[in-house]
């Protein structure tokens, strides 16, 4: 994923997380743990995305072709 696809994607999934994280707790419904088991793992990976600066340098190193 190049830069502008990895902020768009993780940025787009933070946001939902956070959305399914605190929509139980704006209706004052603990009953929704449904909400919290998709909502954490979005978030978690969504934080990944937009935080991982390794895979950049990996395309970069394969797109030079690297050892001949």
């Amino acid at each position: 994923m190049n830069l502008v696809s990895r902020t768009l994607a993780g940025g787009a999934m933070i946001i939902i997380g956070v959305l399914l994280i605190a929509i139980p707790l704006l209706i004052n419904h603990l009953g929704l743990l449904a909400f919290w088991i998709y909502g954490i793992p979005v978030l978690v990976i969504g934080i990944f995305l937009f935080f991982n600066k390794k895979e950049d340098k990996i395309e970069q190193i394969k797109s030079r072709g690297g050892k001949k």
